[in-house]
């Protein structure tokens, strides 16, 4: 209890829990997007419901990793050398964790662009999509990215309770933001293959960093809002476009 009171006096400490915040806020982005898409196949009454429970077992889940921080750092360790990079446990997580994004990522795209030629799986891709494999690929994805992020973390402060109320936070602001963007997502078809190529990209950094090729995030980022302002510009143009199609109908 001393140390939390020493610390909300500390102005560093404050300033270290604003930056966690941010860090985690961006990092939960990719995972918004993936909760989005997955959530959206299922039924309209469970969708709700499945990102409530997914986020709040992925928080559950990074606060449990959180209380075994020791051993998280400890998966930076070298288990194995090929082709001159020593690859560690968190190497083989990032590599799978990317594997199964493109992997997602390519079948959504395959289904969104000829869904003629993939009704069948689409039929049976929906049938098996139950609210138990939903949650489940959210905290598949979200082990990926809390191992990352947590050793992100304890390379930015040493404070346990620092960590834990940045978790706490950005779960929170994850939890508010969840269902407007899924409902965005769904309302606008060509965002849904934007987000599903943002995951393709992020399947891929994470596949590099995990064979040793650091991409930095802030390009990563950048991408994704440059393309996002493109989408929302040709967003507004559509709806001009259709505003005046509209004018013309009632005139005639």
């Amino acid at each position: 209890m001393q140390e939390i009171v020493l610390l909300l006096q500390d102005p560093a400490a404050w300033i270290a829990l604003v930056t966690l915040v941010i860090m985690e806020v961006v990092l939960g982005i990719d995972n918004l997007v993936f909760i989005s898409i997955l959530t959206n196949k299922l039924p309209s009454e469970q969708r709700e419901k499945a990102r409530r429970v997914g986020i709040l077992l992925a928080l559950v889940l990074r606060l449990a990793l959180l209380g075994t921080v020791a051993w998280i750092v400890k998966l930076t360790t070298p288990l194995f050398e090929a082709f001159g990079h020593g690859f560690s446990w968190k190497d083989l997580i990032l590599i799978a964790g990317g594997l199964f994004l493109v992997w997602k990522a390519t079948k959504e795209i395959h289904h969104n662009v000829d869904p003629v030629d993939h009704e069948e799986d689409f039929i049976a891709s929906s049938a098996t999509s139950t609210f138990a494999s939903a949650i489940g690929q959210i905290l598949l994805l979200d082990l990926v990215f809390s191992v990352d992020s947590i050793i992100t973390a304890v390379g930015m402060t040493d404070h346990l309770p620092i960590m834990i109320a940045a978790v706490i936070i950005a779960v929170v602001i994850m939890l508010i933001a969840a269902t407007p963007l899924a409902n965005f997502i769904e309302q606008n078809p060509t965002i849904v293959m934007l987000a599903l190529g943002f995951l393709l990209m992020i399947g891929m950094t994470l596949i590099a960093d995990g064979m040793g090729f650091h991409v930095p995030k802030g390009y990563v980022y950048t991408a994704m809002a440059f393309s996002g302002l493109v989408e929302a510009l040709n967003m507004f143009a559509r709806r001009k476009r259709q505003a005046q199609r509209d004018a013309r109908k009632k005139l005639h």
